[in-house]
């Protein structure tokens, strides 16, 4: 199975290179417009998309106009057709109102003739030579998409250049072909289970692992609205500038720290050879939460997308479950005993059993089980799942395996 990521890397251009990077930006829309033009009919039925049918009937026009090498040209039609493509779709197959394509911004599609990679620099064609430009490299890359992705173990393949405030950007597609774990265990199917709070913890998993800080996190979102609520107020244009950095700066700030945190999740789940990590459905938790803040829900919903595309490196399937009854079960054993007194803020006392776990564990461990139980029902194939514990597995019998025998 191939995995494939995109990542934008800043790049460091002489200035001396500005203008042939800026001339290589309007000639390749002037290319794709041109494509566009010859593509488009007011009928749906009658918009020309093919590439083939583009190439032959735009090609040698656009070379002739422009002096935009050959690679380029056939990049600038790939994005004309796909966007003639997409208007025909919307309209015929949506039933949606679509206009001709129009490019207008700043961007070039760069393949393997027109780009080279290197350690430390990349080399584009353009109208005329060739420019050399250094990546800027985050200060502290580490645990960064970029750190992640900028690899021997990943291939670097199609990329986009793009201008945004007299900064260039790479925006590079990486991949790599992953096997799905195929041993035994991942076959049937072992299931990490993860509890999100507004509060405490971001995440805490059935294997004990407690990772984030929620507090910490409000509390920035707090400061920022806090300093956005006060040049609000001061109204002038410098103060609507400053909101807008630092809303992007906190924007960034935010994503990262999710980032980190789904990084230490799908880490957990692969060291314990998981074949799922189980999630608490979105749905129900704003139910649960309908107090919580847009910020939190927004929390919840992109730590679990950056949970998504990282265990989808390693095979991993990411699933959610009703979280009806998952703070007040009893997770021990074979007990279950549910009650609402069962939980008293972080700690978890059974009435009935009597054991003690942190509530927010005890409720990790209910959300990996209910996965469990859902599959064996399903008759999934996965009769013995088991649940990721501190010490080893429970599988949907009730037999636990500690950690020393597995392997």
């Amino acid at each position: 199975m191939e995995v494939v990521r995109n990542i934008q890397v800043k790049l460091a251009v002489s200035e001396d290179d500005h203008e042939v990077l800026d001339e290589t930006f309007e000639q390749f829309r002037k290319a794709a417009q041109h494509v566009a033009d010859y593509g488009w009919d007011d009928n749906p039925y009658n918009i020309t998309d093919t590439k083939n049918t583009l190439h032959e009937e735009t090609y040698f026009d656009v070379r002739e106009e422009l002096s935009l090498q050959s690679s380029l040209v056939q990049s600038a039609r790939n994005l004309a057709s796909t966007a003639l493509g997409n208007c025909k779709d919307r309209i015929l197959d949506d039933g949606e109102k679509a206009s001709k394509p129009e490019f207008k911004g700043t961007v070039v599609v760069y393949n393997g003739r027109t780009i080279t990679y290197n350690d430390d620099h990349v080399s584009l064609a353009t109208t005329d030579k060739r420019v050399t430009a250094e990546y800027v490299t985050p200060v502290n890359d580490e645990g960064t998409p970029f750190e992640d992705y900028w690899t021997d173990e990943w291939e670097k393949a199609e990329a986009t250049l793009h201008k945004r405030d007299g900064t260039y950007y790479l925006h590079v597609a990486v991949k790599k072909d992953v096997d799905p774990s195929c041993d035994e265990e991942s076959e049937n199917g072992v299931v990490l289970g993860v509890d999100l709070n507004v509060d405490g913890y971001v995440a805490v998993t059935s294997t004990g692992e407690f990772l984030g800080n929620a507090d910490y996190l409000n509390h920035r979102r707090n400061e920022h609205e806090r300093q956005r609520g006060s040049l609000q107020q001061t109204g002038t244009r410098s103060a609507h500038l400053t909101i807008q950095s630092i809303s992007d700066r906190f924007a960034r700030w935010s994503a990262d720290y999710l980032h980190r945190v789904s990084k230490a999740l799908v880490r957990e789940a692969v060291e314990n050879d998981c074949a799922a990590i189980a999630f608490e459905n979105l749905k129900h938790i704003r139910k649960r939460i309908s107090s919580a803040s847009k910020f939190q829900q927004w929390a919840f919903r992109e730590l679990q997308r950056h949970v998504e595309y990282k265990a989808e490196e390693y095979g991993i399937d990411v699933d959610d479950v009703n979280p009806a009854y998952t703070s007040q079960r009893c997770s021990h054993g074979e007990c279950g005993f549910t009650h609402e007194d069962n939980r008293d803020g972080d700690e978890f006392e059974c009435l009935k059993c009597g054991k003690e776990l942190h509530s927010d564990y005890n409720a990790a461990r209910n959300v990996g089980w209910r996965l469990v139980q859902h599959w064996l029902k399903s008759g999934a194939e996965r009769a013995t799942s088991q649940l990721a514990l501190k010490s080893g597995t429970l599988n949907a019998n009730g037999r636990f395996r500690p950690t020393e025998l597995l392997g």
